[in-house]
């Protein structure tokens, strides 16, 4: 009790921080109310999550337990002993590759073939999208579409069979185009100097309409008053093209790239050994298909595993490399 001039009264609790009080509360609150949020909207869009199960079940299943099998890599890897149970061989399959002779070859020919694809295939998708979207006649248009687009669905086996059936020397279409100007016949396909060109350019045809439909997609949704704009401004197709259309795909050109030079490392495995023979291998042995015969051929599966790794890991590095510089450069990034 404590007694004052005016009567008695009762002693008052000792003070507790505010903060002491709000904290806890707010902290159940905020967590309580997250989780409230998510039972409700996955009540409420419970169709939408259920598609989503099947893409994530996939890539976890398919690409991301798979990374686990990576570790045949450091090991020796023994069929009866299993991928843990094989003994540890640390860095020595790694060394064994880079002292491999055929170790430049393989690389220099992935990076050679890739920058030539990258550099001939990433400009045309983009001058044929603006081309498309400038055309007028919706006859002509959809017809040079379909025409362009169709090849992507064409198996690569087809492509192969087609490209050795034109460049035979005997019944192909080269051959009697420059026989009739009195030219020899040339096998270029056993030549390793028409590797790459033939290689290149028949990616070229089969997936630049597809993928001039990105572009297509990205120019669908230039504001209209730009396009106004640049007409009272007296700006002809050409001016409108290089400050309206350029400008306005730009991001999607640069996520393109960033992802095309992540990737300048992966070269397809398949048309890569389908055009393959013993005549070319100077320039056709990349390292998809050396991996391969490592690997399946020679059941060499922690050296193709290791080869395997270091490729991805360059692709990688590339990937951030490119990103880092293109936010730098441009200011958009893949993140």
């Amino acid at each position: 009790m404590v007694h004052t001039g005016l009567g008695t009264a009762s002693a008052a609790p000792p003070a507790v921080p505010s903060s002491a009080v709000r904290e806890a509360p707010t902290s159940r609150r905020w967590s309580g109310g997250r989780r409230g949020r998510l039972r409700r909207s996955i009540r409420r869009h419970w169709q939408l999550y259920l598609l989503v199960i099947p893409p994530l079940a996939y890539f976890l299943i398919f690409q991301y337990v798979p990374m686990g099998n990576a570790v045949i890599a450091f090991k020796d890897y023994n069929v009866v002993q299993g991928i843990w149970g094989s003994p540890w061989a640390g860095l020595e399959y790694f060394q064994r590759f880079f002292d491999n002779p055929m170790f430049t070859t393989v690389v220099s020919n992935t990076f050679l073939l890739s920058l030539y694809a990258l550099i001939a295939s990433f400009p045309i998708p983009i001058i044929l999208a603006l081309a498309l979207n400038e055309i007028r006649a919706r006859f002509f248009k959809r017809t040079v579409q379909m025409v362009t687009y169709a090849p992507y669905f064409i198996s690569t086996v087809i492509v192969v069979s087609m490209a050795i059936l034109i460049l035979s020397p005997r019944i192909g279409l080269v051959s009697d185009f420059t026989g009739f100007f009195g030219l020899p016949a040339t096998d270029y396909l056993a030549q390793p100097d028409f590797f790459r060109h033939v290689y290149v350019w028949s990616e070229v045809w089969q997936t630049a309409g597809y993928s001039a439909v990105i572009y297509l997609a990205a120019l669908a949704g230039v504001d209209p008053g730009l396009y106004e704009a640049a007409k009272v401004d007296g700006a002809n197709r050409l001016q409108k093209i290089w400050h309206v259309d350029l400008p306005s795909i730009t991001p999607t050109i640069v996520v393109v790239l960033i992802l095309s030079v992540g990737s300048i490392m992966a070269v397809g495995f398949e048309k890569a050994f389908l055009l393959q023979n013993p005549l070319n291998l100077s320039q056709s042995e990349i390292i998809a298909t050396y991996t391969y015969k490592v690997g399946i051929q020679n059941a060499d599966f922690s050296l193709a595993t290791a080869i395997g790794l270091f490729n991805s890991v360059i692709n990688l590095v590339l990937l951030v490399g490119v990103n880092i510089v293109a936010k730098r450069v441009t200011g958009r990034g893949l993140w």
